[in-house]
């Protein structure tokens, strides 16, 4: 394989920690077992980044992204130094392919490797690839439907890098996007007959973009993003009340600001998530099969906004909840309970990562 990690779509290491790099923050999972099918959360820190740090999913500054590394991991107090990180799906390349299943690996590695040209417009020596079988292809018993996944090496190399310069070792390189949909798949199968045939709509509400998932009976019937995140509501904080960005972003998440904002800034913003939400259900409906969502989650950094959840409980008319990725974990002593109530909902992606360790 091309890229220098034990995977890039996440087979099992152990021990490690989930490391999420966000554009506004980085944060840290570290999970084990409770006994044979759940985890216990051992372990959770968020660290916010200086604006510039990360830029639509690049690092920008290796030496701040680095410092914030090493500030998580003393605020999580771990001693663990094998790390699972994540690239943006908008960086990775997914393909899924149908390859005969008598093929042996090094036989299979090498037709996943003629063929990955056709799907990446870039310089095959500029990307490093992987591949993960899923299981039979439906069109032919004789077949595997084979994932190929494909990014830039600077891209990868940047995080490896931040991660190596805070004492770290890489060993997983997996996509946001999968691991966040590990950490929901969890919760699931907590539904009334383990959600069987019914249709849950994930928003990952982040800093610039909203994430969408869609899945049934284990599936992902329908993914995309959203140019929408909380970040739009800072800058309003920043324009009506002369303050610094990073000032702005700690007093809306303590809630510490002007009477007026909640009718001049927080309702505008309430209204502007819904439509969104609404807008992206209603393309679902006209550009796939389906006909109908069972419930919507509500998760990321914005999930916690006072009035969000009924809000898009109303304009949707759909069953609506703020998740946690730990709901149902046991949780050690040492995590606070306060933050973790507080910051919950936007752990889904290191939460993912740190499962990758159970594989």
């Amino acid at each position: 394989m091309a890229l220098d990690l034990s995977s890039f779509l996440g087979r099992k290491n152990s021990p490690l920690v989930g490391l999420d790099i966000s554009t506004s923050d980085i944060k840290l999972v570290e999970l084990s077992r409770s006994g044979e099918n759940d985890y216990k959360l051992e372990r959770c820190a968020i660290e916010p980044l200086p604006k510039g740090a990360v830029v639509d999913g690049n690092i920008e500054s290796l030496e701040l992204v680095s410092e914030a590394i090493l500030k998580v991991l003393k605020r999580s107090g771990t001693s663990t130094r094998n790390v699972a990180l994540a690239m943006p799906a908008s960086s990775v390349i997914t393909k899924k392919m149908v390859l005969p299943g008598s093929l042996n690996e090094q036989a299979l590695e090498f037709q996943v490797e003629s063929e990955a040209s056709q799907y990446i417009p870039f310089a095959m020596d500029e990307v490093s690839i992987d591949f993960c079988v899923v299981g039979p292809s439906a069109s032919s018993s004789e077949d595997v439907d084979v994932l190929l996944a494909a990014s830039r090496k600077e891209k990868i190399e940047d995080r490896v890098a931040a991660a190596e310069a805070s004492g770290m070792t890489a060993k997983v390189m997996d996509i946001e996007s999968y691991a966040a949909r590990a950490a929901v798949a969890r919760l699931v199968q907590q539904q009334p007959n383990a959600g069987q045939d019914q249709i849950y709509a994930l928003f990952q509400i982040g800093s610039k973009v909203t994430y969408i998932s869609i899945l049934l009976n284990g599936e992902v019937v329908y993914e995309r993003d959203q140019q929408f995140g909380g970040n739009q509501l800072t800058q309003d904080i920043v324009r009506n009340y002369g303050m610094s960005f990073e000032d702005a972003e700690t007093k809306k998440r303590q809630s510490d600001l002007p009477d007026s904002y909640g009718m001049e800034l927080l309702e505008p913003f309430l209204e502007n998530a819904a439509l969104e939400v609404t807008r992206a259900i209603q393309f679902f409906f006209t550009s796939t099969p389906y006909t109908r969502i069972d419930q919507i989650f509500l998760a990321g950094g914005c999930a916690l906004l006072p009035g969000l959840v009924d809000i898009v409980a109303e304009r949707t008319k759909l069953s609506t909840t703020v998740i946690s990725p730990f709901k149902g974990m046991s949780v050690a002593s040492n995590v606070v309970e306060k933050s973790l109530r507080s910051d919950a909902p936007s752990y889904f992606v290191a939460c993912g990562l740190a499962m990758r360790r159970f594989d």
